[in-house]
Order: structure tokens, then sequence, then C-alpha cells
């Protein structure tokens, strides 16, 4: 999971693309990069860390040019490191090309092979340098027949943005996994992961790119074109876009999150309901599920966790100890709301459960006389291969636990979790979700080496 944008012909570009970025965090904070191009070359300036500290003022202005791209990092294919930090750029045959890509290919290994077998030398071990090593090796004056060649052979998710030349391409697999949508700023074109970030630009949003579309943009001129098997069958927009990964005020999948989580909320209590004082939300990401919830049932919401601002998420964290770090640190009960009641506390999801296992801790430990769990979606049962770092069932606790070992492992008097049926229901055109981490049920099928470091080893 990572956050993409693209800004074509604006004087502003790359300032647009570092606040657009800056929007876009909360899909990545492992490293940030922006590519800018003046007419005669790509600039790339790019870091490990969060977006505002990976570029100052010196650094804005020495990106060059009227034209970026933008890329936040999530690692779901190679180590989190200096080298596989995007835009991944390159020049060949006089022509500079950038990429920021936001998913996870699921034929990386037979393409890499392919590849290194005709010559090709990597320098990461992203599954995102493949794509640039296609378009090297099959070059086209056509630029929307050259890209329909190169992404006709990619599988598994994608959401793209290139810099090749003076033209931002923007693309999404034919499932339509992850979010991209259209914006305009000054009457010239924009692209974005989610459209929170238009909103902080000032961008007008205009629509959301098409599964399988692949539009090209030269300030106020689009193009489109479309790859075999658009419109072909259901799409397969990722269901936890919606429970936890997009921002509540962006609009993605023809749906606002944050309408799409209440309504997940309202549903679970009508599924599950319990006699409490009150509901409570796991900030922040439970934040608004717990207020469809606590409406349903007209009990009052309470807020009984403070937050560390300064401090990020702990799901998409790179290792298990940082994600244990941060939970501690990231947030605190209120004793005094806590002490003596029945409270039902709502969350969005429990991957690891580590995190869960230690709130509950933390209200106990606050006074909590009952404590009443109630997860927004089903258990994740299956790992994911289309962008989000959950690869092995090892890792998830509902692969290999009941509902009833999970709520004594997390230590609650009662956990409950919204149903498959009950999920799907609050969705606009639930068959055209992926549901696979929930059921097992791939829409895409799936690589035989499942590591995240499957290049690791293979690559300069």
């Amino acid at each position: 999971m990572c956050g993409i944008i693209g800004i074509s012909q604006n004087k502003n570009a790359a300032k647009l693309a570092f606040i657009g970025l800056y929007a876009l965090q909360h899909r990545g904070e492992e490293a940030a990069g922006i590519a800018s191009y003046d007419g005669k070359e790509i600039y790339l300036k790019k870091k490990i860390g969060l977006v505002a500290d990976a570029f100052d003022a010196k650094a804005i202005e020495e990106l060059k040019g009227d034209t970026a791209i933008g890329h936040c990092r999530y690692s779901t294919t190679g180590s989190s490191n200096t080298k596989n930090i995007q835009p991944f750029l390159v020049t060949h045959r006089g022509v500079p090309m950038a990429i920021a890509h936001n998913g996870n290919l699921t034929n990386t290994e037979a393409l890499y092979r392919k590849l290194e077998d005709g010559g090709a030398i990597f320098q990461t071990t992203m599954d995102s340098e493949i794509i640039i090593h296609l378009l090297a090796r099959t070059k086209n004056g056509d630029l929307k027949k050259w890209f329909v060649n190169v992404l006709s052979q990619l599988e598994g998710s994608y959401s793209l943005i290139f810099l090749v030349g003076d033209t931002v391409v923007g693309a999404r697999d034919p499932k339509g996994f992850r979010p991209l949508c259209l914006g305009r700023i000054d009457g010239k074109y924009v692209l974005a992961s989610e459209t929170c970030a238009l909103d902080l630009i000032k961008a007008e949003f205009v629509r959301e790119i098409d599964a399988g579309e692949i539009v090209l943009i030269k300030g106020d001129q689009i193009e489109s074109v479309f790859l075999p098997g658009h419109g072909e069958g259901h799409k397969a927009q990722c269901v936890f876009e919606n429970i936890y990964f997009a921002r509540p005020d962006s609009d993605i999948f023809s749906d606002n999150v944050y309408e799409v989580r209440k309504r997940l909320g309202a549903a679970l209590a009508k599924e599950h309901p319990v006699n409490a004082d009150f509901v409570m939300a796991i900030p922040d990401s439970g934040n608004y599920a717990a207020t469809g919830f606590a409406q349903q049932l007209g009990l009052p919401l309470e807020i009984g966790f403070i937050r560390n601002h300064y401090i990020g998420r702990t799901f998409i964290q790179p290792t298990q100890f940082l994600r244990d770090f941060r939970v501690r640190v990231k947030l605190n009960p209120i004793s005094r709301v806590i002490k003596g009641k029945r409270i039902i506390v709502v969350e969005d999801s429990i991957v690891r459960g580590t995190t869960s296992k230690s709130r509950i801790e933390e209200l106990r430990q606050a006074g909590a006389k009952e404590i009443h769990l109630r997860i927004s979606c089903p258990p994740i049962i299956s790992p994911c291969f289309y962008g989000i770092d959950f690869p092995s069932t090892q890792e998830l606790v509902a692969a290999h636990r009941s509902i009833k070992d999970i709520a004594q492992f997390i230590q609650v008097d009662s956990l409950e979790y919204l149903s498959l049926e009950g999920m799907l229901s609050v969705m606009k055109n639930p068959k055209d979700f992926c549901h696979a981490c929930f059921t097992g049920q791939y829409p895409v099928a799936v690589p035989q080496n499942k590591s995240k470091y499957l290049l690791e080893g293979k690559a300069a």
C-alpha cells in the first residue's frame, strides 16, 4: 500500500506533489520521493522517513519543472531501504522515465527471471522496477500502444503513475484493486491515490480512473486507452481500503469512506448488540464504525483513549519491533471515563492481535468493569498478495484460532465480528470487491513464492 500523485503542467508542480503526498501519508510512512521534469531532464529527491522529513524548502526548489510525480512507500515487495524508494528513475534512449507504484504484482518472479535471462541488470528488489525494464524493452513511438503492450504483461494489483518526458501516465489494473482518481487544478489535470490529496491542493475532483484504464496527460489534454479484459467480469476493489487504509474524508470506489465505515458500524450493531454503559473506539480508524454502532443502538459514544498524534500508524510499520513500540506509546486511556463501566470497544479489524491485546490490558488497568469487543469486518484468515503486508497465515491471529480463543487471548468478556454478508451489504456494488483476506477466494492467481523478500539476493 502506497500513496502516489502526479501533477501536469503547473509552475508549482513539486510543491503540489509534496502537499499531496502529505495528505497521503497514511498510505505509507517508510519513505517518500518526488521526481520533476523541466523539459530537458528529470530531477529526483527521495529519502527514508515521513514526507515532512524527506523534503525541505531547498529540496523542493531544486525539483525544477512544471510536471512532477510523487510516492510515499509502504513496502510489500522488497526491503525498507534507500535503493527501494520511489519514484524509480531511468533514462532510456534519451527519454527519462520515472514510476510510482501502489500495489503488488503476482507474477514478479516469472517476469524477473525472463528479464534477467535477457540481460537485464536490476538495481532494486522492488517489483516496480520490472515495469520499467519492460517499458525499455518494448519502446514504441505510440505511447498508448506502448503502455498497453507492457501493462498487459502484468498480473496482480497496480495503480501506477509514470513520468515519461513531459507526459504523465496513469493506470489501474483490470480488476481495480487500488484506487486512483483524476482531478483538475487551474484547468490542468492531476492524479492521486485518494481525493483527500485533491482537497489539500485545492483541485477539483473529476472522476475515478476506471479499472483497466490508462490515461495519458499533458496539462489540459487527456487521452484514454483500455487494457484487454476491461469491463469483463467483476472488479476486485480492495474492501480493506474502506475498512482501514483510506482516509475517511476520501471518496473511493464511488463511495465516501466515512459513510461506509459508519454503515459498517451500524450493521455490526444490528448483528451483535450488547448491554453496556457506552461505546468507545480504538482511535483513529475505529472512530467511524464506533459512531455508527452507537447511533444504531442509541448508546452514548465516549472518548476512552487519547491518541499521541506524533506517532504514525502501527499496522503499516515494517517490523514487529516498531509495531510493538508504537502500540505502547500511541494511545493513553482516560481512567475517569472507564473505571467501573461496562464498555463496548469498536475496532476496525484484528490482524495480528498484538495491538488489540495491549489496548484491552490498558482498559483493564484503567478499571473497566466489562469489555465487549466488536470488529467491523470478518476475521482475517488469509494472506493478501495484492498490496497489504500480511503475506503469511502465521501472522494472522484468526487463521489458527477460533473467535472464542481470540477472545481469551485478548482477554475480553465477549468478542464478535461483522459477518461477510453484513460487510458486503453496506458496499456499493458488493460483487466488485475483493474479500480474499476474509475468505481465501483470490480473484487473481497468487504467486508461488509468497515471500515479501522474493527478490532479495537476486538483485544488486
